[in-house]
């Protein structure tokens, strides 16, 4: 609640003023047992962080959900996924990996002329190149450029 985590900035009395909230309302408030869904969803939460560390903090939203039922738990995927949110706990994702050099093959293989000196004296003496793939919902994209050495400028 905001009044409780400014009250060593601000006075009680101010903000209730500023938040159009009775003095009396909000000490009410405070002292107010925890409701039953806040001390369930306190105790989901504990089962949910145990489970997500034990299956190294891959396990999202379903699966999470999935073994809390199988343990007994009730509840939804969207409680679980909420609480998660909430609380900052995200499946790791794994990177999607490609195999982008074969190196097994016997065509020819040019030289190498640059022999990792990458300094140029002046423009257009010194080109290099790289090529990368990003994944996209349309799949795999190739991304290839051409970089002058001397001054770094894209030239194709």
């Amino acid at each position: 609640m905001f009044i409780d985590e400014h009250r060593s900035m601000f006075r009680v009395e101010k903000m209730c003023a500023v938040l159009d909230v009775s003095r009396s309302g909000y000490y009410c408030w405070r002292k107010r047992p925890q409701s039953q869904r806040a001390a369930d969803n306190q105790e989901l939460l504990k089962q949910i962080k145990a489970v997500h560390e034990d299956n190294l903090q891959v396990y999202g939203s379903p699966r999470i959900t999935r073994e809390l039922r199988a343990e007994g738990f009730t509840c939804g995927e969207n409680r679980v996924a909420r609480l998660m949110r909430k609380n900052d706990i995200k499946a790791k994702s794994k990177r999607r990996f490609i195999v982008t050099t074969d190196s097994k093959h016997k065509l020819p293989v040019a030289a190498n002329l640059v022999n990792q000196n990458f300094t140029a004296e002046a423009p257009n003496k010194l080109w290099t190149s790289d090529i990368t793939y990003i994944w996209t919902l349309q799949g795999w994209l190739y991304l290839a450029v051409v970089l002058d050495v001397f001054n770094r400028a894209i030239v194709g």
